[in-house]
């Protein structure tokens, strides 16, 4: 007997019993639907925080307080006062730090602003002029504060977009007074829509000199972050490892694992990003490759109950002319066809539950969240389909191939 025919053979066996081949199916559909999502959404999630991380401009370094938090023991170094006027007075300075274009000193916090009885839980950014540069943003009314503001300890303010609308409304906030942490402030410029720029959701802060938010609201001296503008990508390495080097001296640091800041690039934070969502994507697959294996065993009990229902049928093939060879194949085929049909399937409806969920969180949550097609996904999802199959249907085929033709015909 030909494979073509044995193949037929075996979608005949399927097509007879409809409702139990769907029902076998079901958990090889669940498991690689499951796939599907969790590659779609990981990489949908990856490249809405390197779309982020790239809204820092490529020549921009981060500078953070604090030792890098390798696990949650070390989370609490970044509440260290490691940053200060001090080291940002010699990160400015070109002989330190070589291609240095501008140097970005940032504290952040919260609170609720407050403007003719309306109210807006907002997040607070304390920084520089230099921020502009930074993330190559400006406002579209009004102007930003300038070096005197920030010397002089000013009481003004630049809104994001979100804030402004929620206070004003359409009516322009130049010129009024904003209420923040029981100060009150001057509007002087007011941004555009921005949205969020690495850690920065610019749309939802007031922006106000670092120096007053350190006096008047955190009641500090220190600094949260650092932002480090070069002057081109090509010294991006270099003017990182003059930064360590630099605060290092300052701090007298001599072995680098004992850092009380640590110093990050781009293209740092892009590879840390894909080492947590590529962990992260793992562990849940192996979640989902448990209904894989469930679908699986289910598989091969289905089939065995088939293969005992159909004995009757195994030995009249076989005393009309039918080898082992051909039984094997038949059976083996059909368990291999269930599970290839669930996969495409399961692709299928991954790829459309992806496409649906990326469309309603950039609809409900406001984020250019994209959809990609997980090819890898795709091609994981069958192959491991078929192997299942394969490896599930085999000791049913070998019991079907090996029955005696008389019992078989014998049996009841």
């Amino acid at each position: 007997m030909t494979l073509k025919n044995t193949f037929k053979t075996a979608i005949i066996g399927l097509s007879t019993h409809k409702s139990r081949s769907v029902l076998t199916i079901l958990g090889i559909v669940i498991g690689i639907t499951a796939i599907m999502l969790v590659m779609a959404l990981s990489q949908g999630a990856t490249d809405l925080i390197l779309a982020q991380i790239q809204g820092l401009g490529s020549q921009t370094i981060i500078v953070r307080a604090g030792a890098e938090p390798k696990g949650p023991s070390d989370f609490a170094s970044i509440f260290t006062t490691s940053l200060k006027d001090r080291e940002v007075e010699a990160l400015r300075n070109p002989s330190l730090v070589r291609g240095v274009v501008s140097v970005a000193p940032n504290v952040i916090g919260s609170g609720t602003a407050l403007y003719a009885g309306e109210t807006k839980n907002a997040s607070m950014l304390g920084t520089t002029p230099d921020i502009l540069q930074a993330l190559e943003i400006y406002p579209t009314h009004g102007v930003f504060f300038n070096d005197a503001d920030v010397a002089g300890r000013a009481s003004v303010a630049v809104l994001g977009y979100e804030v402004k609308k929620e206070l004003f409304g359409e009516s322009d906030a130049v010129g009024q007074t904003v209420k923040f942490a029981d100060r009150n402030f001057k509007v002087i410029g007011v941004f555009g829509k921005v949205g969020q720029i690495g850690a920065f959701d610019i749309d939802n802060n007031i922006i106000i000199p670092a120096t007053t938010a350190n006096q008047y609201i955190l009641g500090a001296n220190h600094y949260t972050v650092i932002m480090v503008r070069v002057e081109s990508e090509s010294v991006v390495e270099t003017a990182a490892d003059d930064i360590r080097l630099t605060l290092r001296e300052l701090h007298g640091i001599t072995d680098p694992d004992k850092d009380d800041f640590f110093v990050a690039t781009q293209a740092d934070l892009a590879e840390r990003v894909g080492t947590i969502t590529g962990v992260l994507t793992a562990l849940l697959i192996s979640v989902a490759a448990i209904s894989l294996i469930v679908g699986g065993i289910g598989i091969m009990n289905i089939m065995l109950v088939s293969v005992t229902e159909r004995t009757r049928e195994i030995g009249l093939r076989k005393a009309v002319g039918a080898t082992t060879a051909n039984i094997l194949n038949q059976f083996l085929f059909e368990s291999v066809i269930l599970t290839s049909t669930g996969g495409v399937i399961g692709i299928a409806l991954g790829a459309m539950l992806s496409l649906g969920m990326s469309f309603a969180l950039t609809q409900f949550l406001e984020i250019d969240w994209g959809f990609s097609f997980p090819i890898a996904g795709a091609l994981i999802g069958f192959g491991v389909a078929a192997f299942i199959g394969l490896v599930f249907g085999i000791y049913p085929a070998r019991q079907a191939s090996r029955k005696s033709p008389i019992e078989a015909l014998r049996y009841e």
